[in-house]
């Protein structure tokens, strides 16, 4: 990471929280919200990561692209179609993938006290809400319009069921944890097609999965 004027630049595998901190060490304020992601720059571009009522997209002046063929290129926001933990190249054709190497973030000028004091209560209160000292991978579906996915979660009677070693939290029911170390993927997937199925089934409305499942399916 690097300030640059009044841009702040960091390369895509660095952890969202760092830029949060680092930002408010130099200064600058609108960044404590990635204190409360917890994964990559890289990610949260790819996903439109956000929490407490800010994303990632919000605060992008440009991103740096590698394509397939090695190619970097510079690219500003109105060349992504971006939504609801959703990014996507505009105009980009099958075989022309492109993945994020690192952006410039636009962030205003701001206290360093305030800014730390934020990313701190922020933190405070995933800790109160989020079952962060057991493995999980973050929210598990996205939040359907006008609703949370907790919340339909919970209503469908589903907070504390477990499959295999997976469990469907009972602290905050949108998070699957894996507390004793012995879920395999295929617990956690069951637990995610039960969550959605019975959601469906009571509710009428389906949840779509946040996380992504790459490879074969367990």
């Amino acid at each position: 990471m690097r300030a640059e004027g009044d841009l702040i630049y960091s390369e895509a595998g660095t952890a969202s929280p760092k830029v949060a901190r680092f930002s408010a060490t130099h200064g600058f304020e609108g960044a404590e919200f990635l204190a409360g992601i917890p994964g990559t720059v890289g990610g949260a571009l790819a996903m439109n990561a956000g929490c407490y009522g800010s994303e990632t997209w919000d605060v992008v002046a440009r991103v740096q692209t590698i394509s397939r063929a090695g190619k970097l290129s510079e690219r500003g926001p109105d060349e992504f179609e971006i939504g609801y933990r959703h990014t996507a190249l505009r105009r980009a054709r099958l075989g022309e993938d492109e993945w994020f190497v690192a952006a410039w973030f636009r962030f205003r000028a701001g206290d360093q006290k305030v800014a730390r004091k934020r990313i701190k209560d922020l933190l405070a209160m995933r800790l109160a809400t989020q079952p962060l000292e057991l493995p999980n991978a973050g929210s598990v579906f996205r939040n359907p319009p006008g609703d949370h996915a907790a919340r339909l979660i919970e209503a469908a009677g589903l907070k504390g069921r477990d499959i295999g070693g997976a469990r469907i939290s009972e602290k905050h029911a949108n998070f699957i944890v894996n507390p004793k170390g012995r879920a395999r993927a295929s617990d956690i997937e069951a637990l995610i097609k039960l969550a959605r199925d019975t959601v469906m089934s009571r509710f009428g409305i389906e949840l779509v999965p946040e996380i992504r499942i790459v490879g074969e399916p367990a």
